[in-house]
């Protein structure tokens, strides 16, 4: 008989013949780094590439353009992600131009210099490199290429995170009835994107991802199973769960069982109708990577004021969840929910029987804290891969950029900012409604702050719900939307997915104060549903936020799913018990393990 320590290497050697015998995705970026060029007429830059389309914030940027200075500065920010040699991206300026790292950075706006703030330096630009020994190689997964400038899926895009930045403050529950939402729905379904009629030469990718007409009840939510079924919120961001010591259900109490202790899903009230970066010194001091996080305010109540946390009843709420949430906290969180309500496990997963058939009950295997610990697990492989489709493939340029490229298009028109001028006309009628949003915004800052940047009545930019703009790494894939792929992928595989959620089903008061019921008028979520809604709601919480589009969240969860199979293919191979695992896929249909 062979040993155990021959087994385990055999085991190891079937898993890693698993993983290789897999087919690499092809790797293709959409090919718009190379597509722009300055046009010969700056003494600095000549005919230099402008990456116009590419992520460059932190580099050092134009005052004129917002372009980035010089294209060499481009070139060593690749170099370093090419590498991941640490001395490659110190070697990379990082800051406003003439920054150096022994001297403070200068910075232009009144809110930056008003808070003090560092340069802030780009994420985890090397974690694709990286090699992994379970799952997927982090380079075997792939995402399609990005929409282009001038498409009209990024016309829709940019269009959708600008209304989404416009409603905010507006309850999820009034999304029926208020007339700014159907607003923005109306301006919405006029773009080419959303109306019934054909778009020739649109590859197979766009196709899946092209919704039709908007209405309230799909307005700004995902596109899987379940994900218009209901509420806006998932139920795992809202309901509560038995406690211990009793049978009583805490579902419209809010508190979720964990162990000994609770939870509930409340988020830090922030400060409504605040949105940031609204002037163009301020949008450019962010572009050169000024550090503004934790500049947010929030409500000032007293630790015992109840209005410092709850529920998320706004997209505002959403957006603070995302801001600062652990990247696999709400799938931990739902599978702390499913355990205390006594979700059953797949069908296929073993020691489901009465203790007197089975002589074993689920622990370190098939039980709670397998799970548990499996579905945070994920998420670091999760990472990895994006992190090689953001910096190393596609190297996306965030919403806010293009923001910013809009509105100095419609403010001097510079030649270098031309292929954008498509977009400005055809989201004309949005852009009109952001101007008034961001001159209500600027009168705030005017008046707190001070600074003529403020004065400004015609602002195009995109207003953040986060001071600090977006992450300092890529847009496209998205990180939260791969984690959240991949979470829910494993959740699903190991509970009964077309189990029906016990009643009643709840939303959140108005206020964020309470909980109510909905009537049930026949509704049934599901797991897998109300999961994929989960799923849906942080990734696109963050283009509520305006950090991501939602191509990113579409072709992000679909690669963090890929990943979460190929974890439990191989992990299948370590165990002696005969077990199966059905897993619905986001795209329809399933997959057994």
């Amino acid at each position: 008989m062979k040993s155990r320590k021959q087994k385990a290497l055999d085991v190891r050697i079937a898993a890693a013949k698993l993983a290789y015998t897999r087919p690499h995705a092809p790797q293709q970026a959409n090919g718009e780094e190379s597509s722009y060029h300055f046009d010969g007429t700056d003494s600095e830059r000549g005919s230099q590439p402008s990456y116009l389309a590419n992520y460059t914030k932190g580099l050092p940027h134009s005052e004129v353009d917002g372009l980035i200075c010089n294209s060499d500065d481009y070139q060593l920010f690749v170099k370093g992600i090419n590498s991941g040699d640490p001395d490659d991206f110190k070697a990379t300026p990082l800051g406003p131009k003439g920054s150096t790292s022994e001297a403070a950075a200068e910075w232009k706006s009144a809110y930056t210099q008003h808070h003090g703030v560092e340069v802030r330096a780009w994420e985890s630009a090397g974690a694709g490199l990286t090699f992994d020994l379970e799952g997927p190689d982090a380079q075997a997964v792939a995402l399609p290429p990005a929409p282009t400038i001038g498409s009209d899926e990024l016309t829709a895009e940019i269009a959708e995170v600008y209304e989404m930045a416009l409603l905010r403050d507006i309850p999820f529950s009034e999304f029926d009835t208020d007339p700014k939402v159907a607003a923005s729905i109306k301006r919405l379904n006029k773009l080419k994107w959303f109306k019934q009629e054909d778009l020739p030469s649109l590859s197979e990718a766009a196709a899946k991802r092209r919704r039709g007409q908007i209405n309230p009840q799909n307005a700004f939510r995902g596109n899987t199973f379940g994900d218009t079924t209901g509420p806006y919120i998932s139920q795992f961001l809202t309901r509560g769960t038995p406690e211990i010591g009793s049978r009583y259900d805490n579902v419209l109490d809010g508190r979720v069982a964990y162990g000994a202790i609770a939870f509930r899903n409340r988020v830090r009230t922030v400060t409504p109708k605040k949105d940031y970066m609204t002037s163009w010194e301020w949008w450019l001091d962010v572009q050169n990577g000024a550090d503004l996080r934790g500049t947010e305010t929030y409500s000032l109540g007293s630790n015992s004021d109840r209005n410092r946390y709850r529920y998320i009843a706004t997209p505002r709420d959403l957006a603070t969840y995302v801001h600062y949430d652990a990247l696999y906290q709400a799938y931990l969180n739902a599978c702390l929910a499913m355990l205390s309500l006594g979700v059953p496990f797949d069908p296929g997963v073993p020691f489901q029987a009465a203790d007197r058939l089975d002589h074993q009950q689920g622990f370190a295997q098939f039980g709670g804290p397998h799970v548990l610990s499996l579905v945070t697990e994920v998420a670091t492989r999760a990472l990895k891969a994006v992190r090689y489709q953001k910096f190393n493939i596609h190297r996306r340029l965030r919403p806010e950029a293009i923001a910013g490229r809009i509105h100095q298009w419609r403010d001097a028109q510079p030649t270098n900012l031309a292929p954008v001028a498509q977009i400005s006309t055809e989201i004309n009628e949005t852009l009109q409604a952001v101007k008034a949003h961001n001159k209500a915004q600027n009168d705030q800052y005017k008046s707190s702050i001070g600074g003529v940047e403020f004065d400004r009545d015609d602002v195009y930019l995109l207003p953040m719900a986060f001071a600090e703009g977006s992450p300092m790494h890529p847009s496209y894939g998205a990180g939260h939307a791969t984690v959240a792929g991949a979470c829910v992928t494993i959740l699903k595989a190991f509970f009964d997915h077309s189990y029906v959620l016990p009643e009643p089903y709840v939303v959140p008061s108005t206020n964020g104060q309470k909980l109510q019921s909905v009537p049930s008028q026949g509704l049934s979520l599901t797991i897998e549903g109300e999961l994929n809604k989960l799923a849906s709601n942080i990734s696109i919480g963050r283009d509520w936020a305006g950090v991501h589009y939602f191509t990113d969240y579409y072709e992000s969860v679909r690669m963090g799913e890929q990943v979460a199979l190929g974890i439990l293919e191989e992990q299948k191979l370590t165990y002696g018990e005969d077990f199966s695992m059905t897993v619905p896929l986001f795209d329809g249909g399933t997959v057994q393990i």
